[in-house]
């Protein structure tokens, strides 16, 4: 099994993740690819000393870029991710914004 550290990247904070957070309780988190729900739920729970109703995952694809160089214009492709949405149980709340 993975340690706790390893299988969360970083919260995703946009505004529609920061809307989901005040009305529903859902977090979103970008997690390693290899992760599943249940290794999800317990680094989630032992990170921030909450409950965790549901956890729904899906596999972000990366978005195809054109750059113009010196060279001419390349093709590139970002990188394929996995994001975790988390929903808390009522009465918990994960503080993304405090000094760790």
């Amino acid at each position: 099994m993975k340690s706790l550290d390893a299988i969360l990247i970083k919260p995703v904070l946009t505004e529609k993740m920061l809307q989901m957070q005040e009305d529903a309780q859902k977090y979103g988190f970008h997690v390693v690819s290899e992760a599943n729900k249940i290794e999800i739920k317990k680094a989630i729970e032992g990170k921030f000393s909450v409950l965790v109703e549901k956890v729904h995952t899906l596999n972000v694809k990366g978005k195809m870029k054109r750059m113009n160089s010196r060279q001419g214009l390349t093709h590139g492709k970002r990188s394929d991710w996995k994001k975790a949405i988390v929903t808390l149980k009522e009465g918990y709340k994960i503080d993304l914004f405090q000094e760790q």
